[in-house]
Protein backbone atom coordinates (compact mmCIF):
# COMPACT_ATOMS: atom_id res chain seq x y z
CA UNK A 1 0.00 0.00 0.00
CA UNK A 2 2.24 3.24 -1.06
CA UNK A 3 0.76 6.64 -1.05
CA UNK A 4 -2.69 5.39 1.34
CA UNK A 5 -3.12 4.90 5.06
CA UNK A 6 -5.60 2.78 6.62
CA UNK A 7 -8.51 4.87 8.08
CA UNK A 8 -9.17 4.47 11.61
CA UNK A 9 -12.65 4.79 12.92
CA UNK A 10 -12.70 5.90 16.88
CA UNK A 11 -16.02 4.64 18.66
CA UNK A 12 -16.40 6.45 21.69
CA UNK A 13 -19.25 6.49 24.50
CA UNK A 14 -20.93 3.46 25.40
CA UNK A 15 -21.77 1.61 22.38
CA UNK A 16 -18.24 0.30 21.44
CA UNK A 17 -19.25 -2.12 18.99
CA UNK A 18 -20.11 -1.51 15.46
CA UNK A 19 -23.32 -2.52 13.61
CA UNK A 20 -23.85 -3.92 10.23
CA UNK A 21 -27.27 -3.65 8.67
CA UNK A 22 -27.93 -7.26 6.39
CA UNK A 23 -27.31 -5.19 3.38
CA UNK A 24 -24.31 -3.84 4.43
CA UNK A 25 -22.85 -7.77 5.59
CA UNK A 26 -24.70 -8.74 2.29
CA UNK A 27 -22.55 -6.21 0.40
CA UNK A 28 -18.77 -7.65 1.85
CA UNK A 29 -19.84 -10.53 1.82
CA UNK A 30 -20.62 -10.47 -1.95
CA UNK A 31 -17.01 -8.10 -2.31
CA UNK A 32 -15.35 -11.65 -1.37
CA UNK A 33 -16.27 -13.07 -3.95
CA UNK A 34 -14.87 -11.04 -7.09
CA UNK A 35 -11.71 -11.57 -8.92
CA UNK A 36 -8.62 -11.09 -6.82
CA UNK A 37 -10.32 -10.67 -3.83
CA UNK A 38 -9.46 -12.26 -0.40
CA UNK A 39 -11.57 -12.29 2.73
CA UNK A 40 -8.30 -10.48 4.17
CA UNK A 41 -8.32 -8.13 2.24
CA UNK A 42 -11.88 -7.14 2.17
CA UNK A 43 -11.77 -7.28 5.87
CA UNK A 44 -9.36 -5.17 6.06
CA UNK A 45 -10.70 -2.88 4.03
CA UNK A 46 -14.02 -2.43 6.29
CA UNK A 47 -12.81 -3.06 9.69
CA UNK A 48 -13.81 -6.03 10.18
CA UNK A 49 -12.09 -9.26 11.95
CA UNK A 50 -11.25 -11.83 8.95
CA UNK A 51 -13.30 -14.46 11.13
CA UNK A 52 -16.03 -12.45 11.60
CA UNK A 53 -16.86 -12.16 7.63
CA UNK A 54 -16.02 -15.73 7.48
CA UNK A 55 -18.60 -16.11 9.78
CA UNK A 56 -20.68 -13.75 8.12
CA UNK A 57 -20.11 -15.89 4.63
CA UNK A 58 -21.26 -19.24 5.87
CA UNK A 59 -24.81 -17.28 7.41
CA UNK A 60 -25.01 -15.98 3.80
CA UNK A 61 -24.89 -19.52 2.14
CA UNK A 62 -27.28 -20.91 4.49
CA UNK A 63 -29.59 -17.85 4.04
CA UNK A 64 -29.52 -16.87 7.73
CA UNK A 65 -28.21 -13.27 7.01
CA UNK A 66 -31.19 -11.46 6.40
CA UNK A 67 -33.10 -8.46 7.72
CA UNK A 68 -35.12 -9.02 11.24
CA UNK A 69 -36.87 -5.42 10.38
CA UNK A 70 -39.16 -3.51 7.89
CA UNK A 71 -37.64 -1.39 5.37
CA UNK A 72 -34.57 1.41 7.24
CA UNK A 73 -34.64 -1.15 10.04
CA UNK A 74 -31.88 -2.91 9.04
CA UNK A 75 -30.78 -4.80 11.75
CA UNK A 76 -29.54 -8.62 11.19
CA UNK A 77 -30.56 -11.95 12.92
CA UNK A 78 -27.71 -14.05 13.62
Amino acid sequence: MTGSSPKLEVLDGPQRRRRWTASEKLSIVQETYEPDATVSLVARRHGVAPNQLFRWRKLAAQGALTATRGPGGGRCRL
